[in-house]
């Protein structure tokens, strides 16, 4: 067999191999080891088109309870890029992107209320939602997938899984839920 004969074989077994393994990878039977808590029954998208993102979940590690100080006595340079968050009747907070950046995910309450501060770098999508829920408070981690090069969150009380951009259940018992979305703006 000829050396471009063997070339051209070899790259059609691995483009076969490639297009198997991203279909592998859509079955839920292939997830569950990783996520035996998550009702993979229940969806609203093609799961083909939920792919690894690198890290597995978790891998990239939220962050919860977060500390702030004060802006005044911050070290932090006069255009340092922020997500700012202001809910009436609280002080405003600003999340730097240089954290948002490594845990894409901070869980925080502003006054009590609790909410998800979330960064896609992949996308570049800021979105902060109210962490209350009519069955409850959720807090959220990273699945470690993407759809459409957008981060797929998960929430730690059902394990269902969201799309970031838009807010919305797309795998488990929360498919179809719906968060509120809260203004807050990159600066």
């Amino acid at each position: 067999m000829s050396h471009y004969l063997l070339r051209t074989f070899a790259l059609s077994v691995a483009l076969i191999l490639g297009v198997a393994a991203d279909r592998l990878s859509a079955d839920p039977r292939f997830w569950q080891h990783e996520w035996p808590d998550t009702d993979f029954t229940k969806y609203n998208v093609d799961l083909a088109e939920i792919m690894s993102g690198g890290p597995g979940k978790d891998g990239i590690p939220a962050i919860s309870d977060p500390q702030f100080i004060e802006g005044a006595s911050s070290d932090l340079p006069g255009l340092e890029p922020v997500l700012t968050l202001a809910i009436e009747g609280a002080r405003a907070r600003a999340y730097p992107l240089r954290y948002l950046m490594w845990h894409e995910i901070v869980n925080d309450r502003i006054d009590g209320q609790p909410v998800t501060v979330t960064f896609c770098p992949l996308c570049n999508t800021a979105m902060v939602f109210d962490g209350r829920h009519a069955g409850g408070e959720l807090t959220f981690g990273v699945t470690g997938k993407l759809r459409y090069s957008d981060m797929v969150m998960y929430d730690h009380q059902s394990q269902s899984w969201w799309q970031q951009a838009q807010g919305a259940g797309i795998v488990g018992e929360k498919t179809g839920v719906q968060l509120d979305i809260l203004p807050s703006w990159l600066q």
